[in-house]
Order: structure tokens, then sequence, then C-alpha cells
């Protein structure tokens, strides 16, 4: 960011001629910055300055208050689409798998520390997605040693499609796994648990 030190500028109006994006202009007889947002720092100004008034200087990035830095994904596989996942892979044996309609994770903003710490996820759109998915779930449960499932889905009707496919997969894979249901609401709250 350009800094106009005043004690040092003359007016001149060499630096806002300079300037080829108008941050400067002179104001009151001293050269100043007019946006800072339209300053490119490149510095264009500097040269033309005869006494040595301005400086690009880095300046710290403002942290607004209620800043709170990213947490780390909890994915354990990858990758997590189920039309790209693996009919078998270690990562499912013994795992809870939690099979996930896309938009929830876009929704629900525990999503990753309630759901998905040291479980398996994939996701899903039952509407978008082209693939019937009751039948390649079928195959991972046949061939996998999971522990548990548990499907995740918004209350819209279309996601209704995800908890049917893997409830149909469980029953015609011929196991008998624990199966969970937890549906979100669009204003991402908690429909049942």
């Amino acid at each position: 960011m350009v800094h106009i030190h005043e004690d040092r500028c003359t007016g001149c109006g060499l630096c806002a001629k300079a300037c080829h994006e108008a941050a400067i202009g002179i104001i009151d007889g001293k050269a100043r910055l007019l946006q800072e947002a339209y300053c490119d720092g490149l510095g264009n100004c500097i040269p033309v300055c005869p006494t040595g008034a301005i400086t690009v200087e880095a300046e710290s990035p403002q942290i607004p208050p209620d800043f709170s830095p990213p947490i780390p994904g909890k994915f354990v596989q990858w990758p997590v689409q189920l039309a790209l996942v693996p009919i078998q892979a270690t990562y499912f044996e013994q795992a809870q798998v939690v099979i996930a309609a896309d938009c929830c994770a876009y929704v629900y903003s525990n999503f990753h520390q309630e759901f998905m710490k040291d479980r398996i996820i994939l996701i899903g759109c039952p509407k978008l997605d082209s693939p019937d998915y009751g039948e390649k779930l079928r195959e991972i449960i046949k061939h996998n040693a999971i522990k548990s499932l548990q499907v995740i889905r918004m209350e819209v009707p279309c996601c209704g499609g995800i908890e049917y496919a893997v409830r149909t997969a469980l029953k015609n894979s011929g196991k008998n796994l624990s199966l969970t249901v937890t549906i979100l609401s669009i204003n991402g709250t908690m429909v049942n648990v």
C-alpha cells in the first residue's frame, strides 16, 4: 500500500498525474490517498516524487472481530463423491459410513465437526446426479465390513431419494447394519436425529 508522508509533501501533484488508478489526489495542498482500494501498490507515483514523500509499505491485514480461522476438514478418504468412490476399499473396513446429500455440508455449519470425524463420507445428489445410487451402495455394503450407516439429507422431497437408495441397498445387500437418518431443514437446523 502506498503511504504518503504529509510532512515531506509539497503538493506538486506529480504523483497524482503518475497514478494510473486515480488513487491519489491533491487536497488542501497535499497529496492524499483517495481510495485505498484503487491503489495497485505498484508505486508509479514513487519515482516522480521530488521529495521522497511516498513509500510503499506492507499493511497488516485487518481482521474482523468475529473472524475465526478456517478449521481443517475431517476427510478420512478421497474421493467422497459417490459416483467416484470405488466399490471396495480398505477404508470401508469397520467404518462408520455417512451418506449425505451434498447440500447438507453447506446448510449445516457444523457438518464437519459433527458428522465427519473418524467416519467415511459419501456424498451425492439424488436429483441432479444421473446414476441410481442404490446398486452401487448395495455393492459397497455387500463387499465391505462396514460397521454402521448414517444418512444425512435435507427436508426437501428430492432428498428422500438418497435415503430410499440407502435403505434399498441395505435391504438388498443381505446385511444387518445399524442405520440412522438425520434430516436437516433448509435453514440449517436438525429436523430429527
